[in-house]
């Protein structure tokens, strides 16, 4: 006994001093990875700005485009995680407006296939500032391998669309299949318990169906039809035929592979949807002869400018008021906790807003609400804050993005006024909650349950049966959740509680729809949300102020430094490999911890 103490002794010793030395080892390694980098910062001689006189400029944003860039509260650790490069929609706005105007610039090259977007709407405003940019007079060039639905959005408005003629083009509008896992449940011997509100509320019909509801379809359709229409309309205008042209297109030749479709490519070229093919040799020397050789480049190639670099040159229109607009964003799932990417952490979120309402120059606030719900209490948390910032008698104005549906209606009650753009999703006033059980599992694989405890329901877990009393419970827990949902709604649109009851019911609204029954107040964007507010507040002069984490020196030099040269700090292999075990702790801390969220996934539409 005693030498079997004595080997673990010496083995925990062992593993001491290794972990002490890896640790010691890993941080010397990241100490001179930076020491290198920074020297070689300094001591390299940085590339000239360039001149934009005569260059094309060429977009092509590689990451998602979304409302607010988001940096995680620990700058660092975020660099070994996987995310995501963002775009903030304004910045893009911004440049594509900023190159319309600049007569230096004789054309744009544009190349969206390495974006993607927040949201449809995102994607469609997008495509109408390229629209614009086009309609200004200044010629605007795509030119792809391969095209998809979103990136030949982007690509149609142009003023001359190219495809490799090995390429693809595939427009293959929206929506989707979904899987329906009754009877794998049953098969599995679980029981899975709904006690959603809502007849539309279908957040987790695919855990209690085999096929989609009547509602379910209804409101799918009635969101997806207005948006493809939207998207085609646009499409079809920037090349001069009709809807149906595209739909046709979309019908009858989809590109699963991403290469080859030389059949989508020729009915393509045939019915206007491109101009044509060129291969990337052929494309160089089409842009060489219309817009000169570039004298200064290492290769021969044409004269350009990148979007980055021509962005550093923008002088952005900015009032040096006392009267500030704040405009804060909540994007993605509505937690607790910090912002992160795709997370509205409540914690981050309502720090903001209480920011902006005890800076004694803030006027107004604007809430930028992009988000498909989530968590009731961090709903709950983001409402109370909006609600002390009314109290000091600070407009609140609600800009809706892509999605404002669930949880991103009920941050939006303290609204003084709405805003919603044409295609956002909104609605779904409903909660979700659904629970499985496995008392079946355990009498299958001979586990009992026996104890002692002090209330009826103390020793109940969902490994175990639900009773009629525990049916109750749950039951009035989701009526209650209804019921204060409805009810805010209701105070917010000065509506009463009925008239509200019969147009929620988890039922999911395209933004003109929802209007017509009074959940939004008006049509429009961010901006629209932004004047409204200042003519609200009776301000003559303003400045926006965008609420987001602010990195410090170091951090936005570490950023620099690793974005000049193109360094990544990837995960670990070993760290990665155990993603899957944490998934599956996640999955079953959640059986043992269900919760009731005002949610809406089915809100979300899938772009490729």
């Amino acid at each position: 006994m005693n030498a079997l103490k004595s080997i673990f002794a010496w083995l925990g010793r062992f593993l001491e001093k290794a972990r002490t030395v890896m640790l010691n080892l890993g941080t010397a390694f990241v100490l001179i990875f930076f020491t290198v980098l920074i020297i070689g910062a300094f001591t390299a001689s940085g590339p000239d700005v360039k001149d934009p006189d005569g260059r094309v400029l060429f977009i092509n944003p590689e990451g998602t485009v979304v409302d607010q860039e988001v940096f995680s509260s620990d700058f660092l650790s975020s660099l070994t995680a996987e995310q995501t490069n963002q775009i903030q929609t304004r910045d893009l706005i911004e440049l594509i407006r900023a190159a319309a105007e600049d007569e230096k610039i004789p054309a744009v090259f544009i190349d969206f296939s390495s974006t993607g977007f927040a949201g449809p709407t995102t994607a469609i405003n997008i495509a109408k500032e390229l629209k614009a940019l086009r309609e200004s007079g200044k010629r605007v060039i795509a030119m792809n391998d391969r095209l998809t639905t979103t990136s030949y959005l982007m690509a149609s408005q142009a003023s001359e669309v190219w495809v490799h003629p090995v390429g693809s083009i595939s427009v293959r509008g929206l929506g989707g299949m979904r899987p329906y896992q009754k009877e794998l449940y049953e098969n599995l011997k679980i029981n899975f318990h709904n006690y959603s509100q809502g007849d539309f509320k279908s957040a987790v019909e695919g855990n209690t169906r085999t096929d989609m509801s009547e509602n379910d379809r209804l409101q799918r359709e009635a969101l997806l039809t207005p948006i493809w229409d939207e998207m085609k309309r646009l499409m079809a205008e920037a090349r001069g035929i009709e809807s149906s042209d595209i739909q046709s297109f979309a019908d009858g030749f989809v590109g699963f592979f991403g290469e080859a479709a030389m059949g989508n490519i020729a009915y393509a070229q045939a019915n206007n949807i491109i101009d044509g093919t060129k291969s990337f040799p052929e494309f160089r020397k089409y842009m060489i002869e219309e817009f000169g050789l570039d004298e200064e480049a290492e290769t021969e190639t044409y004269k350009t400018i990148s979007y980055n670099e021509y962005a550093k040159q923008i002088e952005s229109d900015s009032s040096d008021s006392d009267n500030h607009i704040a405009v804060i964003t909540a994007e993605g799932a509505i937690m607790e906790g910090d912002i992160s990417q795709g997370v509205a952490g409540a914690n981050g979120v309502v720090k903001q807003i209480r920011s902006a309402h005890e800076d004694e120059n803030t006027k107004a606030i604007v809430f930028r609400v992009n988000s498909p719900g989530g968590s009731i209490i961090a709903s709950e948390m983001m409402r109370d804050e909006l609600f002390a910032a009314k109290n000091k008698g600070i407009d609140v104005i609600v800009s809706m993005g892509d999605y404002a549906a669930s949880g991103g209606v009920y941050i939006s009650t303290p609204a003084d006024y709405i805003f919603a753009e044409p295609t956002t999703i909104t609605g779904s006033i409903g909660v979700a909650i659904a629970l499985p059980t496995l008392e079946n599992v355990m009498d299958y694989i001979g586990v009992n349950f026996d104890g002692v405890v002090t209330s009826k329901h103390g020793g109940w877990d969902p490994t175990q049966a639900i009773d009629e009393d525990l049916d109750k419970i749950f039951a009035a827990w989701g009526a209650d959740a209804y019921d204060r949902f409805v009810n805010f709604v209701a105070e917010s649109r000065s509506q009463p509680y009925e008239d509200i009851k019969k147009i929620a019911g988890g039922r999911v609204w395209i933004a003109t729809s929802a209007k017509e029954i009074g959940l939004v107040d008006e049509i429009g964007g961010i901006d629209d949300a932004i004047a409204y507010a200042a003519n609200m507040a009776e301000l003559e002069d303003y400045q926006v102020e965008y609420y987001g984490k602010k990195l410090s020196p170091e951090e936005l030099l570490i950023k620099e430094l690793l974005e000049n040269f193109d360094v990544s700090l990837g995960e670990p292999k070993v760290l990665s490999a155990l993603n899957g075990l944490a998934d599956f702790y996640e999955t079953m801390t959640n059986i043992q911890e269900p919760k009731a969220l005002l949610t809406c996934k089915d809100c979300l539409v899938d772009l490729d």
